[in-house]
């Protein structure tokens, strides 16, 4: 599928902004079944300081400097990316083999992937998850076979509610009142995950929806979605680094490398604050105000004299349109700004 992504990112200040520093995650991950085509990112006002590097989880992590007083920022980042239907593959591993595997021994090899198996800022080990997870982590049953129950138990016993949680809602606080946004779920799956030992992470990115039938999709009207994933190491055919299973509880679909080919993944992480689309330190601009939006489509083609979209739509499991999430306002603190993954 040929997929276009339109990422703005809008913010008024009162009083100015006299400088800024900012930081993005706004650059899709090239992966198995994902190619980025394209990719460029306008910020107005122009920036002083413009750079690009590769974080160590290989995610695209760009910074930009502002040096002139401005009330009014605007980033956009335009994608075009080539995805590719995965599957799921075939697994026996019981679970307690993965979660001995990710234990320090001495004199045992070191796995990349048990660094996503501690605590992390947003996903901390607590006994409630791991009593959650267990019902689907039975003594000997194996880790993928588990972890898909625990995504569609999460699917099925939590509500979707928009705006329901904040920036800053802890995993547990939304375990507890069962209810959150894409976000949100995406956390409590990796917490229960961790919380019993095994290694999962959190991958920020977009998802193709549909508009009611009879209506008209606006531009603007998709937004940024999240999502988990579960290392499964004897996927012997592929290397290490590509031995994660994606899992989405919000649409209950999975999927390797990801849950279908109207997914495109941006970033991954141990939680949501490694991989924030946009925030910065700014000095000045004691209140402002966020708008955000996304639009997901196929890419049109023109072929001799006829217009085509770039691919049929298919989806791995669950309901055609899925649901993704927005982005909110973060924290009061006039010294930073946050993007939210709802």
């Amino acid at each position: 599928m040929k997929l276009q992504i339109t990422h703005e990112t809008d913010y008024d200040y009162l009083p100015a902004v006299e400088t800024a520093q900012h930081m993005a995650y706004l650059t899709p991950l090239e992966t198995p079944r994902q190619q980025l085509k394209n990719h460029w990112i306008e910020v107005d006002p122009n920036p002083a300081w413009f750079n690009t590097v590769v974080d160590v989880y290989g995610n695209t992590r760009s910074f930009f400097s502002l040096q002139v007083p401005h009330r009014q920022l605007r980033v956009v980042a335009h994608s075009e990316v080539h995805t590719q239907g995965g599957s799921l593959p075939e697994s026996s591993v019981p679970w307690e083999t993965v979660r001995e595997r990710l234990r320090y021994q001495a004199s045992e090899p070191f796995d990349a992937a048990s660094e996503f198996a501690y605590a992390s800022p947003m996903v901390p080990k607590r006994i409630e998850f791991a009593a959650y997870a267990r019902t689907s982590f039975t003594p000997g049953r194996g880790v993928l076979a588990a972890a898909i129950e625990l995504m569609q138990r999460i699917h099925a016993e939590f509500v979707y509610e928009s705006m329901s949680t904040e920036i800053n809602t802890p995993a547990l606080q939304a375990f507890q009142q069962r209810k959150g946004v894409c976000q949100d779920f995406a956390h409590i799956l990796v917490a229960c995950l961790r919380s019993i030992g095994l290694a999962g992470r959190y991958v920020s990115g977009y998802l193709l929806t549909q508009p009611a039938p009879g209506t008209v999709k606006l531009k603007g009207s998709d937004a940024s979605h999240a999502w988990g994933a579960v290392y499964v190491p004897d996927l012997f055919d592929l290397p290490p680094a590509q031995r994660w299973v994606d899992l989405d509880p919000t649409n209950d679909r999975a999927g390797w490398p990801s849950p279908g080919e109207d997914y495109v993944t941006l970033a991954i992480g141990r939680d949501f604050s490694d991989v924030s689309p946009l925030r910065g330190v700014i000095h000045g601009g004691a209140s402002h105000t966020l708008q955000v939006g996304v639009t997901v489509e196929p890419v049109v083609e023109v072929v001799q004299g006829t217009t085509q979209l770039g691919s049929s739509q298919s989806q791995s499991q669950g309901s055609a349109s899925g649901q993704s999430q927005s982005q909110s306002q973060g924290s009061g603190r006039s010294t930073s700004n946050f993007q939210k993954l709802l």
